[in-house]
């Protein structure tokens, strides 16, 4: 992928103050993306000087200058939840029919779980619920029913690092028929002992192409400290438990400054895809353009493009 000459495009001093809660903001990252009457939205993960975390909704004519709000999201329904919840974060946002829904990460007294919420104009927002029974993360919505079952990919977190937190290192697909009540299906994809994603998760949600479910992943190389990349993989579209292809090659790592030097250093998390075309039958156009929204260095927002054919090339190299 070619990174924005420009990086990285949202700093934490581009956040403005929305007092109380955040002065001075230490960290934005980790955006979901989306399109919405004709502006590329960004739901920003933002980090005050307290280390509590608060969703903050950019937008943008072209995917590149953001205007930022001055305003932070609340989510009607939160307050329901009798256990104490610390953080909400990594947003990713799908399109289902009229409504948007984001999937985001939850952490709670018992562990970190998958929470949901949903929108129909970015403005009003509502706490759908919690929607794994288990320790889990980077759960990532399907743009559309397959079969008559919503589908997600996720990350059951099951390695516990030592002095560290439980993570995981397979994405899981996993059926609902109300997208409350979720079971896991099938191991998708394992991380690859010695190489750069030996700890993995999923990215953005899946891109419908004639060739397949295009996804970008997450991947982890535990060094003496880890470094987080990208990488791609195409699934089978009627079956997406079956993996076409998967690239041996990351398409982005850790290597300009903004990247390497932060609050957790050598960080590339991908977590938002615009497609600018799409088909009459929904499938992205091989030659569209994209933009892929990650977290660097859990400090910044960074950009980088490409094309869906090139991507697709990528997940064939082994």
């Amino acid at each position: 992928m070619e990174r924005y000459m420009n990086n990285p495009i949202i700093k934490p001093q581009d956040i403005p103050d929305i007092k109380p809660d955040i002065i001075n903001a230490t960290s934005v990252f980790n955006p979901g993306a989306i399109k919405f009457n004709d502006k590329i939205l960004l739901m920003l993960r933002v980090q005050n000087r307290a280390r509590e975390t608060y969703f903050v909704m950019a937008e943008s004519e072209d995917g590149i200058q953001f205007d930022i709000f001055k305003q932070y999201i609340k989510w009607e329904g939160l307050e329901e939840i009798k256990e104490n919840i610390y953080h909400l974060y990594d947003p990713r946002i799908t399109k289902l029919g009229k409504e948007y829904y984001i999937m985001f990460a939850m952490d709670m007294d018992s562990g970190c779980y998958l929470g949901l919420g949903k929108t129909t104009d970015f403005k009003k927002f509502e706490f759908v619920g919690v929607v794994s029974k288990e320790d889990n993360r980077n759960g990532v919505l399907f743009p559309e029913q397959v079969k008559g079952k919503y589908l997600r990919l996720d990350r059951p977190n099951k390695n516990q690092l030592v002095d560290g937190p439980l993570t995981g290192s397979e994405i899981w697909l996993s059926e609902s028929d109300d997208l409350m009540n979720w079971q896991p299906l099938k191991k998708v994809i394992s991380g690859r002992d010695h190489y750069w994603d030996e700890l993995i998760g999923a990215g953005p949600p899946p891109v419908k192409t004639s060739k397949g479910w295009l996804c970008i992943y997450h991947g982890i190389a535990m060094h003496y400290q880890p470094i987080y990349q990208a990488g791609v993989m195409l699934l089978d579209l009627e079956d997406p438990s079956k993996v076409i292809s998967r690239g041996r090659f990351n398409i982005l790592e850790p290597r300009e400054l903004y990247e390497t030097v932060g609050q957790v250093p050598n960080v590339i998390f991908p977590t938002g895809l615009i497609v600018d075309e799409y088909d009459e039958n929904g499938f992205a156009k091989l030659e569209s353009s994209v933009k892929l929204y990650y977290g660097a260095a859990d400090t910044v927002v960074g950009l980088a493009t490409s094309t869906i054919e090139e991507l697709i090339e990528k997940c064939h190299v082994e």
